[in-house]
């Protein structure tokens, strides 16, 4: 008896739409992503990404912008982040060649564009949150505010102390020295000669990064001996006013300590601008990546990146990028016990309630479970932290704080899901605008599972 297989005839001729067009579907994430980008750029809200180009016509075609950010776009959606794969896509994707009317920029390209245009992507966050606001995703009631520590592109072996960086700037000052020679024997000490010596440019980058690395362990040197220096007038001013020498240990000259402070600093060979950040699973070389996200339906109403490796100064710079992106602040923010300080207890006005964990998350959770809610007036003379801990013992604290974990922890995961391990650039303000890109391309998800469409803008 014959296997009762389905046809198979590779060389099988096919009569295929003639328009790319016809090849998605309506509904698709491509489609969606084409007709919010062309809508954005109708309104005028991609100019930032016409910057760079020339307006008079001349000089070789460019790859339309409004193209390349809908390949960013919806890359960053699926979760295709390196620009060879963008690129590669933009070949043998169905989506991606529709998106680029089956042009095929090269990875360089992308990757030029992605670097070249930081502010407005930046920007693009914004404007897709202005669109999540006509939707009807955007309340700015309830939201929960986390940080997400995001490997970078450096290693974490390659840190160094002051010592090495100072040794490798002498080899590359003497490296540049024997170069210089070698062009005077060459060409001639009044001459440059027709060529930049070779690996010139590696060279200084290299020795840009260096001199970065020992600005940061300067800035902790400097930083640590004012730390010091307050110390000292503190406990001369307390001498001062009690008349009697204070107890403990006298502190060390500023000096002394600005040297410790340096001994203990390390800065990263390759992203200077990277910390090693603790996480679940480890220490990573990265950046803080802040998040804050409507408890409702997890759209991003604020997004930043810091240098900081944890959360604790994190939540007034917080409050105010929910201001300016997203237009006001919420009426409550749900935060974890990173967040605790008596300083940002403060923060708590009027137009927004604070609920922040002051022990760490599994301890709260458990406080929540064995303590009955309180009763009755709250009592005088309570601590910042003791009032706090009771507002979340109450069952409206209770309720408000359930919600934290299930919203922004959620956010992160998908984000984790759709590839976010490592960002791609390198330095703060590339950083920031890639994780921007995350957020936006984040929020343009929620936007098309909730069945908004560009034809329903108003123009």
């Amino acid at each position: 008896m014959a296997y009762n297989f389905l046809p198979y005839d590779e060389e099988q001729l096919y009569l295929l739409p003639a328009s790319i067009v016809e090849w998605v579907k309506d509904d698709s994430l491509a489609r969606f992503v084409g007709e919010t980008v062309d809508l954005l750029d109708r309104r005028g809200q991609l100019k930032g990404f016409y910057e760079g180009y020339r307006k008079d016509g001349w000089g070789h075609p460019a790859y339309h912008p409004r193209m390349l950010v809908k390949v960013l776009v919806y890359g960053y959606s699926v979760g295709v982040t390196s620009s060879r794969k963008l690129a590669a896509a933009c070949e043998n994707d169905v989506a991606l060649r529709y998106l680029t009317a089956n042009q095929q920029p090269d990875f360089r390209t992308i990757s030029a564009f992605r670097k070249e245009h930081l502010s407005a992507l930046n920007e693009l966050f914004e404007q897709v949150l202005g669109l999540c606001k006509e939707a009807g995703l955007v309340k700015l009631g309830r939201v929960a505010l986390d940080g997400r520590k995001v490997a970078g592109n450096a290693s974490l072996d390659q840190n160094r102390d002051e010592a090495w960086f100072r040794e490798e700037a002498r080899k590359l000052v003497a490296e540049a020295e024997r170069v210089d020679a070698e062009e005077d024997e060459r060409y001639g000490k009044e001459r440059r000669g027709d060529e930049l010596p070779k690996g010139l440019r590696r060279r200084e980058e290299r020795g840009k990064r260096l001199e970065a690395a020992l600005d940061r362990i300067e800035e902790k040197k400097r930083q640590a001996a004012v730390k010091q220096e307050r110390k000292i007038e503190k406990r001369r001013t307390e001498e001062e006013k009690t008349g009697r020498k204070a107890r403990g240990r006298k502190p060390k000259d500023p000096e002394t300590a600005a040297l410790e402070a340096a001994k203990k600093t390390k800065a990263n060979v390759t992203d200077p601008e990277s910390r090693i950040m603790k996480t679940r699973r480890g220490w990573v070389q990265g950046f803080n990546g802040q998040a804050a996200a409507e408890c409702d339906n997890q759209v991003i109403v604020a997004q930043d990146v810091t240098q900081e490796e944890n959360d604790v100064r994190q939540l007034g710079p917080m409050l105010k990028r929910c201001e300016e992106q997203a237009g006001g602040r919420p009426s409550e923010v749900l935060a974890d016990a990173g967040y605790w300080s008596e300083e940002n207890a403060k923060l708590e006005s009027a137009e927004t309630e604070l609920f922040i964990a002051t022990k760490k998350d599994w301890k709260e959770r458990q406080a929540m479970r064995e303590a009955p809610p309180p009763r009755g007036r709250i009592p005088n003379g309570l601590s910042a932290r003791e009032r706090m801990e009771r507002k979340l013992l109450t069952k409206r604290g209770r309720e408000a704080y359930k919600q934290r974990g299930s919203t922004i922890e959620a956010v992160f995961g998908q984000m984790v899901m759709r590839g976010l391990v490592q960002f791609k650039l390198r330095g703060l303000k590339k950083v920031r605008a890639e994780w921007s890109l995350w957020c936006t391309t984040h929020n343009l998800l929620k936007l098309w599972r909730s069945g908004w469409r560009a034809g329903q803008a108003v123009e």
